[in-house]
């Protein structure tokens, strides 16, 4: 089998994680994998673990240049003959709709996200099969685009449990990034993901320093990298840590590659989005750490975070219930968290059940 993925940039995402996952162990399965992109960072390791990559503009949106680029599109299909092509985000999925109207290749598309209700969206259900991340994003795509159940199948993101292993961890780094934040002895609360306004780290600030009236030794570590255009709000962050007297609690910690072992040196891990995110998967590898999670309540993370099993639930931007949600960590104690990766949303099993669809399409 060879199988064509299409994803804009290869750049730093959950999408083009998980573009990258499964070409690794595609390849590892006996499968041809091909990725075309527009280019990024992570196109070496698409190379590195057996995969090919074409660089081809599935990016940009300009309407006036879809022409050229379909018929391009159309030549690559052509030339690499895949058996599945398969659709990350709205433009490739566009692009590769009109390019396979001629080839019909078995197409599959995967919605990500909560998107815009629009026809530019509608592409997302024009796949033979639509793979949806979450409960939560199969029933706003049922919801609005009216696609039967016979067509879509939901399949969560996986977490690599090789990856996100709690007996796996280098030491010698835990040890050095307590030092450097000085961690040791305190109830850490971590929130990962790039600065930006969406991820409301402000609340999760507040709420890091409202708490420390029933968890005196409480601090936060915000964990990710800042674009140039979020440079002003992550100015606003600063200032506010500041204003609250906060320099000895809260630690912009920028984005980290041994992020397991950021989660694993953490007691609680928070997430304040204030839209509801696809499916969660910073809450997924910190559950896989044996790490509870309190998070806002909407998205694909309900399928993740169980009131009293795997961490709590608060309603955005609300401080107090944040604050609440801290506090009941804090006193529980949450048993067997792993297995509930293990059993559901394992990078594996997301893998098998891709491959399910690729061959129910192919008989």
């Amino acid at each position: 089998m060879k199988v064509l993925q299409l994803v804009p940039e290869l750049n730093e995402g959950g999408v083009e994680r998980g573009v990258i996952e499964l070409n690794r162990e595609f390849v590892k399965r006996g499968i041809e994998s091909v990725v075309v992109s527009a280019g990024g960072k992570l196109v070496d390791q698409v190379i590195a673990d057996g995969g090919n990559h074409i660089l081809f503009d599935v990016c940009i949106k300009n309407v006036l240049t879809v022409p050229p680029r379909f018929l391009g599109l159309r030549k690559i299909f052509e030339r690499t003959s895949p058996d599945i092509i398969h659709a990350r985000s709205r433009v490739p999925a566009w692009l590769a709709y009109i390019a396979n109207k001629k080839t019909r290749i078995p197409f599959v598309t995967t919605v990500h996200g909560f998107y815009s209700v629009s026809p530019y969206s509608k592409v997302m259900t024009y796949g033979d099969k639509v793979i949806c991340v979450s409960s939560a994003i199969k029933d706003y795509v049922q919801t609005y685009y009216q696609v039967p159940d016979s067509k879509i199948v939901l399949i969560p993101r996986g977490v690599d449990l090789e990856l996100f292993n709690p007996k796996q961890l280098d030491n010698d780094f835990i040890n050095q990034f307590k030092r450097k934040f000085g961690t040791e002895g305190r109830f850490v609360v971590t929130s990962v993901g790039r600065i930006t306004q969406l991820k409301d780290y402000a609340t999760f600030i507040r709420g890091v320093m409202a708490a420390k009236q029933k968890i005196p030794n409480i601090c936060g570590l915000v964990v990710g990298g800042v674009r140039k255009d979020k440079k002003e709000y992550f100015y606003s962050l600063q200032k506010l840590v500041k204003e609250l007297g906060a320099e000895d609690r809260i630690f912009f910690v920028e984005s980290q590659k041994k992020i397991a072992e950021v989660y694993s040196l953490s007691d609680v891990v928070a997430i304040c989005s204030k839209k509801p995110e696809s499916f969660g998967r910073t809450a997924a590898e910190a559950i896989a750490m044996n790490v509870p999670v309190v998070t806002t309540n909407h998205g694909g993370v309900l399928d993740l975070v169980i009131p009293g099993e795997t961490g709590f639930l608060f309603p955005p931007e609300n401080v107090n219930s944040l604050v609440e949600a801290l506090c009941l960590c804090q006193e529980q104690s949450f048993n067997k968290l792993r297995d509930k990766i293990e059993n559901n949303f394992s990078l594996s099993k997301m893998v098998a059940s891709t491959l399910d669809v690729y061959q129910a399409l192919l008989n």
